[in-house]
């Protein structure tokens, strides 16, 4: 094609130096000159004119390639944002998974550790019921005295919130009473009660002397409740148990202030009979503890569906799981795993107040403070005390009351 415009170009040329030739004087000579100029001329716009467009489609074509360029770096750009977001979801939910494994297997230990314990428990109560006849026992019969003269005594240990320290609780202790006055500590007396079925007996005067306490409170408008030891014995017992409930129903307008309290290992071990009669108490308004919790890894929602309103944990061992990056954390809705400072709070999620148990000085104080955990119990903040004898006499159990139960140790 340029081949053949430069051949017209050259036609034109010619054209031009003949009719110079022809229409002026100019000789041959300069009518030649005068075609080669024009010729020259039309090829160089020639040029000119292709040069320009080409360099126009190089720029265009430039363009294209750097806006494709761009294309593609910003589609790598969203490629890697993706991978990364992908890679860290993946990263995320291998350590929540692994975590909640390891949570298992700790709960599933320390269940395992539990009946283990349970079991050699039983094993060990049958077998001393075996060796040694209740009535030859001398503990036995100081117990059996104490009941029929009801010297049942309660001993008072105060709950504090922290850090004010101000009094919103007390645990009530069950001592026994010789006729000398001294006293039968549990340690003494409670594998005696156990082995001779006489464990409902204790509870029926402790939660009388517990309710006449917080009636009394009450008329001073102090909002105090306490907590009221209560053995799985006594919840499982056919014969006590409805005496109890009935009791407890009487008086079911104190149920925001008396709570009942069982350790953990019998509510991780309780058979349907417990259950169900911790539910006839739930029903009615009563809330539950559990103490002498020994792991963190708690089952939340199962505590909050059985009317647990409060677990008890050893101070030090408390701390030391607190502390534990890798520690046992309770089972929850949270799908990750909490720190220790978040762990009272989970708690409270459930409505499940914690409670710091034998704390013994001010440094033991300072720690639990840093985890928000509301409530301390320990000879820190008073050691247990005997009520005094003026109310001891207010709240003893009418003698009706002593001779039905004492009628049946």
């Amino acid at each position: 094609m340029t081949f053949v415009l430069f051949l017209l170009y050259a036609a034109i040329g010619g054209g031009a130096g003949y009719g110079v030739f022809t229409l002026t004087d100019v000789g041959l000579p300069m009518s030649i000159a005068a075609g080669g100029i024009v010729t020259a001329l039309l090829g160089q716009i020639h040029l000119l004119a292709t040069s320009g467009r080409s360099n126009k489609e190089f720029d265009e074509r430039i363009d294209r390639v750097e806006r494709t360029v761009r294309d593609s770096a910003e589609r790598v750009d969203v490629v890697v944002a993706r991978t990364d977001a992908v890679e860290a979801t993946v990263k995320h939910e291998l350590t929540e998974r692994r975590d909640a494994l390891v949570t298992e297997m700790k709960q599933l230990e320390s269940l395992i550790d539990r009946l283990s314990k349970s079991f050699e428990s039983k094993l060990t109560e049958t077998t001393s019921a075996a060796i040694v006849a209740p009535e030859e026992d001398a503990v036995l019969r100081d117990v059996r005295d104490a009941l029929k003269d009801g010297r049942v005594d309660l001993h008072l240990q105060p709950i504090v919130s922290l850090p004010q320290r101000r009094v919103s609780f007390y645990e009530g202790f069950t001592r026994l009473r010789r006729p000398d006055g001294s006293l039968v500590l549990p340690a003494e007396f409670l594998d005696a009660a156990r082995r001779a079925k006489l464990m409902g007996i204790i509870d029926n005067f402790t939660l009388f002397r517990c309710v006449q306490i917080v009636r009394r409170l009450a008329e001073r408008d102090r909002r105090v409740g306490v907590f009221c030891n209560i053995s799985a014995a006594s919840l499982e017992d056919t014969t006590f148990f409805p005496m109890f409930l009935e009791f407890m129903t009487e008086n079911r307008d104190l149920s925001g202030a008396v709570i009942f309290e069982i350790t953990a290992d019998r509510f991780e071990t309780r058979s349907r009979a417990m259950r169900d009669n911790m539910d006839k108490l739930t029903a009615l308004g009563f809330r539950f503890s559990i103490d002498h919790a020994d792991n963190l890894g708690l089952d939340l929602p199962r505590l909050q569906s059985a009317g647990i309103r409060f677990v008890k944990m050893n101070g030090t061992h408390l701390m030391d799981q607190l502390r534990d990056p890798t520690g046992p954390r309770p089972v929850s809705s949270i799908n990750r795993r909490v720190d220790g400072e978040e762990v009272s709070a989970v708690f409270s999620r459930y409505g499940i107040t914690m409670i710091a148990e034998k704390i013994e000085d001010e440094a033991s104080v300072v720690e639990i403070l840093e985890y928000d955990i509301p409530y301390g119990q320990g000879h820190v903040f008073g050691a247990p005390r005997p009520i005094k004898s003026s109310l001891m006499e207010e709240t003893a159990p009418p003698q009706e009351l002593v001779q039905r139960l004492s009628s049946f140790g």
